[in-house]
């Protein structure tokens, strides 16, 4: 019996924050699978002691994850009802709630340290997705509207639904389709609409090939294991994941279009997963005039990845749209 007590795991000590995460992030502490319970009772099925005797679920299983997901967003963010399609992304929504925070900081930063709060703030979501969860974070946060934007009609009714079963999200969010996949402002921001951040996690991978790869490792992972083939329902949709280029290429093309639209948007971004992407990034940005740019560095548990934000508008543009719509003080 001896024997078999020293064979055991240890249990292991856990730090009380992920000090990675933004300070505002709700995600912060370690799951409290008892709270998300008493918000979605269904999540109790999955849940489990792991080798190490805490409390968890398989993330192996991605109903399990979505579940996990649809108890967080209900707990901390009041959804009544969420759910997605099959074989749709499921996001972590830890690292979606950082992207938002450090947006709002960077408004923040123009408008004497005030975030501003409230509808009359827009924020564009370029590729929302059948999840809705950036502009669920965005909205109970700090009140802001947003656009949502995507090219698959599925994911755009899925996040209608979203919508439509959450009565208080009515109001706040409008969907619109991208008909043409090599457009991504051009089609959705109107002529005379004022938006003051736009948002974008874009496709990682530059062929399905690859993608495949990227799903096998992260369950390989996951599981201490080789996986050789990717499981239903975990990963997301092929244009949620891979785009021709990779980041690299549809990051640069959005810089190219952002030109377009230089005084309908205070601040372009978009997440930048791979550092080497970065050089190819900037160098767009220059030839683009962008008039000033920002890296903004996010820890997403053993992962680094960063938000590169950029505008066109001069300084003295700027102060003109801080006064009239960032509530300066």
């Amino acid at each position: 019996m001896t024997e078999l007590i020293s064979m055991l795991p240890e249990k292991r000590e856990h730090p009380k924050f992920k000090i990675q995460l933004h300070p505002r992030n709700r995600h912060r502490e370690r799951y409290d699978f008892k709270t998300l319970i008493d918000s979605c009772a269904e999540l109790a099925r999955y849940v489990r002691l792991n080798e190490y005797e805490d409390e968890s679920i398989d993330f192996f299983d991605p109903e399990a994850v979505k579940t996990l997901n649809k108890a967080i967003l209900m707990h901390y963010y009041g959804i009544k009802a969420w759910d997605i399609p099959q074989n749709y992304l499921c996001p972590p929504i830890p690292g979606r709630a950082d992207y938002i925070h450090y947006m709002a900081d960077l408004l923040a930063g123009m408008n004497n340290g005030k975030i501003p709060v409230g509808g009359k703030i827009i924020c564009l979501d370029i590729g929302v997705g059948a999840n809705c969860v950036y502009p669920i974070i965005g909205n109970k946060e700090y009140g802001w509207s947003f656009i949502g934007a995507d090219t698959d009609p599925v994911a755009i009714k899925s996040a209608s639904t979203i919508i439509e079963l959450n009565p208080f999200l009515k109001d706040n969010i409008e969907l619109r389709w991208q008909q043409n996949p090599k457009d991504i402002f051009r089609g959705i921001i109107r002529n005379d609409e004022h938006i003051d951040l736009s948002i974008c996690n874009p496709p990682f991978h530059a062929s399905p090939a690859e993608a495949q790869k990227g799903t096998i490792r992260k369950l390989s992972n996951l599981k201490h294991n080789n996986i050789t083939r990717p499981i239903l329902n975990f990963g997301g949709q092929n244009h949620e994941l891979w785009t021709e280029g990779g980041e690299e290429r549809f990051v640069q093309n959005m810089v190219h279009q952002s030109r377009e639209f230089a005084g309908s948007c205070f601040w372009f971004s978009s997440l930048i997963s791979k550092e080497s992407n970065l050089k190819s990034v900037y160098g767009k940005l220059r030839t683009s005039r962008a008039v000033e740019v920002k890296t903004i560095p996010m820890g997403q548990g053993n992962k680094t990845t960063r938000i590169v934000a950029w505008t066109f508008l001069t300084r003295e543009q700027q102060e003109k749209w801080i006064s009239t719509r960032l509530n300066r003080v």
